[in-house]
């Protein structure tokens, strides 16, 4: 489970979050491309926070999809 703690830095203003536990499996920027970037040192971060229904559907699929449980959301 991702610790707010941890939350990185990079991660857009909001309740959904990636923490230093991602291992940049590109898992989260394949499923949500709009909503995770890249950062240069090799994990994801939370680029823009869902806005519609559609892109919340698509933001639990990828916190379902982690891998290393590196995706937060700091409301749940």
């Amino acid at each position: 489970m991702a610790t707010l703690s941890d939350r990185l830095a990079q991660n857009a203003a909001g309740k959904y979050y990636v923490d230093s536990s991602c291992i940049d499996c590109d898992q989260c920027r394949v499923l949500a491309p709009d909503l995770f970037g890249r950062h240069e040192d090799g994990y994801s971060f939370v680029q823009r926070q869902p806005a519609t229904a559609e892109e919340l559907a698509t933001m639990d699929e990828a916190i379902a999809g982690c891998a290393t449980a590196s995706i937060g959301d700091d409301g749940a």
